[in-house]
């Protein structure tokens, strides 16, 4: 066991939390992360109601009384505010908010006794997530897959984390500060927590678990590459429809999808044919058209083990790091 704020506050074993992943982190990822000792979210990204209840009752099969939460794309959710309330209604320990103002949210989630996690990619983020109440702050690295801080405005997460951890401690020094961005085993742990975070969001670790909701042709070709492999586009928001705001981008894998298309959006969002095909590989697993949402931290992992494999291995791995003298702050 390593023991942190987070482990005390949320009663787990490991300094973990899944990433809320949209249609990769399901019910079963979170409860397998959760009864490994971690906090597992469900990723309920887009808001799509029926799909977060399907996996809620996945997660209620398989977590038992573990904690769990779930976490909602911010922009997404201000179209559909009740979406929340249905959330709220099952009872999470935590609801994860990323990408937006969390402000108009907060005070129904901690009506409800859940923790109010807000996701950032930079200081300004930091200070509106403190302004609004936040429990935990995630310090999101540019180095993470899925979205994040694009346009040549990203954070590395070296810098972005201590510099939060400062800005809190100065201000609200109860708020937890997780660290996000290519930390996919236990010597990112260990360093996350030398930097004075109280633990990590792991994505693209877990994006690579038996559990999660990614077809095999897509596990198979990430697990080929290094973390050269990645890069930052919009492309892929533009290939789904998806109506981004800015400065919001998406690190995912290159493939000859991108190499065709890159460089050349208002064409690709322009022609029909293609951002079908792209849908169509996307449901099939087809990685040289849809490929992999992964982060750098990709060319650290080869193989997809159960979350309760991975859990075990970083937590070993890092507590044999900090054995070697170094401890972390604030524990």
């Amino acid at each position: 066991m390593i023991e942190t704020r987070l482990t005390r506050q949320f009663g787990l074993s490991v300094p973990v939390v899944l990433a809320p992943m949209a249609r990769v982190a399901g019910g079963r990822l979170a409860a397998a992360v959760s009864r490994a000792g971690g906090l597992g979210l469900i990723g309920g990204g887009y808001c799509d109601a029926a799909w977060i209840a399907e996996q809620m009752d996945l997660l209620r099969d398989h977590a038992g009384r573990a904690p769990f939460g779930v976490g909602l794309i911010t922009w997404a959710l201000d179209a559909v505010p009740e979406v929340l309330g249905q959330v709220l209604a099952q009872g999470p320990q935590a609801v994860f908010l990323s990408f937006g103002d969390p402000r108009p949210h907060a005070d129904a989630i901690h009506a409800a006794g859940a923790r109010l996690i807000c996701q950032v990619q930079d200081m300004t983020g930091a200070r509106q997530a403190l302004a609004a109440g936040a429990d935990v702050i995630v310090a999101q690295g540019a180095e993470a897959g899925g979205h994040g801080a694009g346009h040549g405005r990203g954070r590395a997460t070296m810098t972005l984390v201590p510099e939060v951890v400062d800005l809190v401690a100065a201000e609200r020094p109860e708020v937890l500060v997780l660290a996000a961005g290519g930390i996919t085993d236990g010597r990112g742990l260990a360093a996350a927590l030398m930097l004075g975070a109280d633990g990590v969001v792991c994505g693209t670790r877990f994006w690579a678990a038996a559990e999660a909701l990614v077809p095999e042709g897509q596990a198979r070709a990430a697990l080929a590459v290094d973390g050269d492999a990645t890069f930052r586009s919009s492309l892929v928001d533009v290939a789904r429809g998806l109506d981004w705001p800015a400065p919001y981008d998406l690190r995912g894998m290159r493939n000859a999808f991108s190499a065709q298309w890159e460089g050349r959006l208002e064409a690709l969002a322009a022609d029909p044919a293609a951002r079908a095909a792209w849908a169509e590989a996307a449901a099939n697993g087809d990685a040289g058209i849809a490929a992999p949402i992964v982060g750098e931290g990709i060319g650290l992992i080869r193989d997809a083990p159960g979350a309760a494999q991975i859990m075990a291995r970083m937590a070993q791995e890092a507590a044999q790091r900090l054995g070697h003298g170094a401890r972390p702050v604030g524990t």
